[in-house]
């Protein structure tokens, strides 16, 4: 099984066997890198030059999150503890932190950072990383095993880094920006198959494998589905060379799975059977709609957000739009590349994962069409459950992403073979046509700067340690409204206290219940927290009944609460009122904050 090209389609001219691709890193590489690197900073400088108060705007409450992940991680790491689980959030329950995008296959290593200069500055680097990275391995695997054509594999790298659905996910979820490991399991599984030094390159395997486990569980689930289709339509025609995979692909994967388990065990056990684990985390039905493919995303030089988000779910799970000009190009080139074996393999792989993608009935411009798709099969299996189908699209990305490098090779070869014009004419600028239909179609999906607003300081009750006079050991601190899916700023002032403190609720993926072991986001709310809710949602202080002040007793006391506190925020008169009329005591206004001290009533209990 080889990346390599076989088939010269007739349109293009009979080329002599490709040159050998670049062996060694040279300057044309690093300047290649480079760039992908400085077009990252550029979208991202809006973060980089206020690692302060810089907030991705679009990301909702996800900084925030991910942030906290990144410090309780580089805490446990500072004090020796066991980083897969917490109680600062649900407290008294805890979080599983392997059941979540805790990334600790970078945030672990990158605690020393994180301890030092701050989680958002982790945080920058990351989504920096992730997004050139993954340009820069595509690119790299592209030129070294599929053309040997630097300009080919950076249009293909460039477009598997930065493709529409990439810079969606960059606002929110590292885990999905964070995918330049893949292009290297790719090439390692495809060595291994060739019969490479199955046992090297099993144990690479493994350990590349194992890394990714520890960065992402989706995406290698992802493209893994997307990996299988393209292996299968590939061999489906040689099947004659299945034969001498079987015994180096049973030998490196063998090997592969031992090193991948040895690092990754105890990590998955604690996912699936630790303290508030979870089985399953159900979405319900969430495929794309045909429409997203053709629309520009939200933050694209052609986006239209009030067209994105009619077919999304929201700014960051913008997982198509790869616009209609790619999506005629991409019908062009399979027509014209399908007698080479790569490429009809990778055109199938494009479209399966495309109609994977549609989720389990497909819907036409919000048209429900009654025609079930492939995935009301496929997501019922076990752990494919949990995967958010519209999310299949991103397996497209690397696909087209190579397409678009065999077919720049090609036009490259139709140009070298051109014969030498007569009477002194100008050669046809064939090169120059095919970037400018190249550039024509990625312009519009090309990615714009992403959104970043600054962030509200935390208040000096956290910042400065006040809270220290109100939180006894054993006792939590209680924000009002509760920390949430959407209410993510506790989080934040979590961090800036130095995570002295825990909170009950909280923005995270657990268990629905002790005996129902379906994930959902966030606890499940007591009713005190749905009354603060609900006063946030109206901007309406709530008639407070005696047993509404009853079941707040019983809820601070279950949440062990030492204090209650409603920080700047809208509604906040309201939600002040309220939290004086269930424990009839009025507030104080300390370092910024509004507080009541609960522990006399609390302390009651125990």
């Amino acid at each position: 099984m080889s990346l390599k090209s076989e088939a010269v389609p007739e349109l293009v001219p009979p080329a002599p066997e490709p040159p050998e691709g670049p062996k060694r890193w040279a300057w044309q590489d690093s300047a290649i890198a480079g760039g992908f690197l400085l077009f990252t900073i550029l979208l991202y400088n809006g973060l980089w030059f206020d690692l302060k108060r810089g907030y991705l705007w679009n990301g909702g409450a996800d900084q925030s999150q991910w942030e906290w992940y990144s410090t309780v991680v580089a805490k446990a790491v500072l004090h020796f503890e066991n980083p897969f689980t917490t109680d600062l959030q649900n407290y008294p329950l805890g979080v599983n932190m392997a059941a979540n995008a805790a990334m600790f296959g970078l945030n672990i290593p990158l605690a020393p950072l994180t301890l030092t200069f701050g989680a958002t500055l982790t945080w920058a680097i990351v989504l920096t990383a992730g997004l050139a990275g993954t340009a820069i391995g595509w690119y790299w695997v592209f030129s070294r095993h599929l053309v040997p054509n630097r300009t080919a594999a950076a249009i293909g790298g460039a477009f598997s880094g930065f493709a529409p659905p990439m810079i969606s996910h960059g606002n929110a979820h590292p885990n999905f920006v964070v995918l330049f490991v893949l292009p290297f399991i790719a090439l390692k599984t495809i060595q291994v198959a060739r019969g490479e030094r199955p046992v090297r390159n099993g144990i690479v395997l493994g350990l590349l494998v194992a890394w990714q486990i520890l960065l992402g569980e989706e995406p290698l689930a992802i493209f893994a589905i997307a990996f299988i289709v393209f292996a299968v339509a590939y061999l489906v025609p040689r099947r004659a060379e299945i034969r001498g995979m079987l015994a180096p692909l049973g030998k490196g994967i063998g090997i592969g799975a031992v090193v991948a388990l040895l690092i990754t065990g105890f990590p998955l056990y604690w996912q699936f059977f630790g303290p508030q684990s979870f089985h399953s985390l159900l979405h319900g039905s969430a495929g794309n709609d045909t429409a997203a493919f053709t629309r520009f995303a939200t933050q694209s030089i052609a986006g239209a957000p009030e067209a994105a988000a009619d077919v999304s779910m929201n700014r960051t799970e913008e997982n198509a739009f790869f616009g209609w000009p790619l999506i005629v190009l991409m019908v062009v080139l399979t027509i014209w590349l399908w007698r080479d074996v790569v490429s009809r393999a990778l055109a199938i792989t494009m479209y399966v994962m495309a109609f994977l993608s549609l989720g389990i009935e497909i819907t036409v411009a919000h048209e429900d069409t009654g025609i079930p798709g492939l995935w009301k099969w496929l997501g019922q299996l076990p752990l494919l459950d949990s995967l958010l189908e519209s999310r299949l699209a991103m397996g497209c990305i690397p696909v087209v992403g190579a397409l678009l490098a065999i077919a720049t090779h090609r036009v490259w070869t139709a140009a070298a073979e051109q014969p030498e014009p007569l009477d002194g004419k100008q050669r046809f600028p064939l090169k120059m046509i095919w970037i400018g239909a190249v550039v024509a179609v990625l312009l519009p999906i090309a990615p714009t700067e992403l959104v970043t607003h600054q962030r509200p300081l935390s208040p000096p009750f956290f910042a400065d340690g006040i809270w220290r006079q109100y939180v006894t050991p054993g006792g939590s601190l209680v924000p009002v409204p509760l920390p949430s899916t959407g209410e993510a700023e506790p989080l934040h002032w979590q961090v800036d206290a130095g995570l002295g403190y825990p909170m009950p609720e909280g923005y995270f993926v657990g268990p629905t219940s002790p005996d129902d072991r379906r994930g959902r986001y966030g606890a499940v709310p007591l009713p005190t927290s749905d009354l603060f809710a609900e006063v946030e949602r109206t901007g309406q202080a709530a008639q407070v009944t005696e047993a509404e002040r009853t079941q707040a007793l019983a809820d601070l006391r279950a949440w062990k609460a030492s204090v209650l506190v409603v920080g700047p925020r809208q509604h906040q008169e309201a939600l002040k009122s309220t939290v004086e009329l269930l424990l009839r005591k009025p507030a104080e206004f300390v370092g910024g904050v509004w507080v009541w001290d609960v522990r006399p009533l609390t302390a009651s209990a125990s």
